[in-house]
């Protein structure tokens, strides 16, 4: 029987490709045995390619934490990336479909999970996948353990039951690191299904459940008549606020007396006489409004425009403050209705009525710092979203949506960060350097290399790349194409300062764009990869004619192409640059061609002049032959004369 197929991590974890695991938050995992100590309770999570990691938990989460599963390696083989960390010791909670006794729910769920969120806190990052399927107990009274979220974009897959409404209404991959209440809020609903022994709402879908809990508040929605133990019920009160900056801390969840006592009074949403109807459904509160307003771009901007929702606010409502705000907005804009702006209008407008809600345009709402993420996600399959998410870059709306909640959000650094990326984003020329991927790359600091010559090939680091080309340089499709398209380029341009960026910086094709990239690929082979590539070299010898195709003097071109065969075997990159592009001899080559071209520039004047003053030669000749003839006549009879008299 044939061994299962085995890969090395950080040359110490043996990932067994063989063995596979149940998938962890729906990627798939396999079995792990540590070769230095021989441990074998490990488990390695595959990345998707698409659903770029979480660089700093990576970093941040290097020491071990009691209660959490933490990555302790990540590193890619080939074609697929891993993150290593310890497998659960027991099922998920998920598969106790019973009521907790509060007394288990407190010690065992409720202090356990507060001691990591405290954790995370204190080193910086969040967790944001605490969920029914991403807990574990190994045997029933024993401390809970918080499974892993590193994996992928931060609460992507996260279900709208355990996530605010202002996260869950994001797109999944532009929900942002959020902060460590958002942890909390996800950890009280996990106790309110605990508590009642299964899962709240299944029967709704994400948007049924992120409209309800905007219309009557979150734990109205989840728990609603159900009864739970006194102590449970007034935590989870708490910890499901909708307001992030009333829920307790994870250090005063520690101790649950206090964290009860201390807990803040919610009112409930405000809810209209009568409701306001948008794309067929009806609104009841603001932030209900808020929500329809966002998924509905035209429609809400044409109802905001008109008054509609002004007047709803003022007198359905009876929110005067929030409906004077809108009214100012459109007298702002009255005559402004070009589509840009008509989104900015609306976009300004959910903020005023929802302060809690997301950056929504154009019905997209994201959090700023889930850009990059979401960019990620919508180059490979939403080019709609991704038109969309540009126009957000290029306009700064994170400055201006931040500018209308400064009292929440750092106004100033989400400034810097804007501009940042628009700066990211102008094209500069060249293939791919200065576009939307490049960007993708620069915000996305573990994503791999999409080009398609890279098929089959996991390339997240620049070191990666040179060997990865090589391997593919030997399949003949790919030496149909050069071995720098625009996602290379976009790639390299991404994880190099300017000074090399700039080399990319070139038309596209030709042979400046053809030395550019030999230049380029020269470079990374001295400074990440002082090794031959042979295959490599033969690649770009082969598409090097239009350089070789500038060089004049027919016997120095010959040689060049002599010379570089023996060069490209070789496998070093920088001599062959130096054959194509020698600066001598390619000033020889011009001095001479200038030379042959000034000796041709006479030879071509004299046959000129020669073919221009034959005319005039032919007449002089003729005149003079005539005058000689007459000569000669008058001589003759001269003789004659005097030979007559003499005679």
């Amino acid at each position: 029987m044939a061994s299962p197929a085995r890969t090395l991590i950080s040359d110490q974890y043996e990932v067994e490709t063989g063995r596979k695991l149940s998938p962890v938050g729906g990627l798939a995992s396999f079995g792990v045995t540590d070769r230095l100590v021989g441990r074998t309770d490990l488990m390695a999570i595959q990345i998707d390619r698409h659903l770029p990691p979480r660089p700093r938990a990576f970093h941040v989460l290097s020491a071990p934490i009691e209660g959490l599963l933490t990555p302790v390696a990540y590193g890619q083989v080939r074609e697929a990336c891993y993150a290593i960390c310890l497998a659960p010791t027991g099922p998920s909670v998920q598969a106790r479909r019973r009521p907790w006794p509060e007394a288990e729910l407190l010690g065992c769920v409720l202090r356990p999970a507060a001691r990591v969120l405290d954790t995370l806190t204190a080193r910086g990052i969040t967790h944001r996948g605490i969920r029914l399927d991403n807990v574990f107990q190994s045997v029933p009274g024993q401390p809970v353990v918080m499974g892993t979220a590193w994996t992928g974009p931060p609460a992507m897959t996260q279900p709208a039951l355990f996530e605010p409404p202002y996260s869950a209404m994001c797109l999944p991959a532009g929900r942002g690191e959020g902060t460590i209440a958002d942890d909390v809020y996800a950890l009280g609903v996990l106790l309110l299904c605990l508590a009642l022994g299964h899962p709240v709402l299944e029967q709704h879908d994400d948007t049924t459940i992120i409209r309800r809990k905007l219309e009557l508040g979150t734990y109205a929605a989840l728990a609603g008549d159900e009864r739970l133990p006194p102590v449970i019920g007034d935590l989870v009160r708490g910890m499901v606020a909708e307001d992030p900056e009333h829920r307790p801390t994870p250090a005063l969840l520690l101790d649950p007396a206090s964290a009860r006592g201390r807990r803040v009074a919610a009112r409930p949403p405000r809810r209209a006489q009568r409701p306001m109807t948008l794309s067929g459904g009806e609104v009841w509160s603001t932030r209900s409004l808020a929500l329809a307003l966002a998924v509905v771009p035209d429609e809400g901007a044409q109802a905001v425009r008109s008054g509609r929702v002004e007047q709803w606010l003022r007198r359905s409502l009876g929110d005067a403050q929030v409906a004077a705000g809108v009214e100012e907005l459109v007298r702002h804009r009255v005559d402004d209705v070009t589509p840009g702006n008509d989104a900015e209008l609306l976009m300004r407008a959910v903020a005023l009525i929802d302060p809690l809600a997301p950056l929504c345009w154009r019905g997209v709402a994201i959090w700023p710092d889930g850009i990059g993420p979401a960019l990620a996600v919508a180059q490979a399959d939403a080019p709609d979203v991704l038109v969309r998410l540009e126009e957000v870059i290029v306009r700064e709306e994170a400055a201006n949506w931040a500018s209308l909640r400064a009292d929440r959000c750092d106004v100033a650094m989400l400034r810097a960060e804007a501009r940042q990326r628009h700066s990211w984003l102008p094209q500069r020329g060249g293939q791919g350097s200065g576009d939307m991927s490049r960007l993708t790359y620069l915000l996305n600091p573990l994503m791999p290399c999409r080009s398609p010559l890279l098929v089959g090939h996991w390339v997240a680091r620049l070191a990666d790349l040179l060997p990865a080309l090589e391997e593919v340089a030997g399949h003949a499709e790919r030496q149909q194409t050069d071995p720098i398209d625009g996602h290379v380029a976009a790639f390299i341009a991404a994880r190099l300062e300017r000074r090399l960026d700039n080399e990319l910086s070139t038309q596209i094709g030709g042979a400046a764009a053809c030395l550019a990239q030999i230049r380029t690929l020269a470079q990374l082979q001295s400074r990440l990869h002082p090794r031959p590539l042979p295959a490599l070299a033969a690649w770009l010898a082969a598409r090097a004619s239009p350089v070789v195709s500038t060089w004049r003097n027919r016997e120095r071109r010959a040689g060049i192409e002599h010379r570089l065969q023996p060069l490209a075997a070789a496998g070093y990159l920088a001599p062959m640059l130096h054959v194509l592009d020698d600066p001598g001899a390619r000033s020889a080559d011009v001095r001479e061609a200038q030379e042959a071209a000034a000796a041709l520039a006479g030879l071509d004047a004299e046959l000129a002049q020669i073919s221009g003053g034959s005319g005039g030669r032919t007449a002089t000749a003729t005149r003079l032959g005539q005058e000689i003839a007459a000569g000669l006549g008058l001589a003759a009879l001269a003789v004659a004369l005097v030979i007559a008299a003499l005679g």
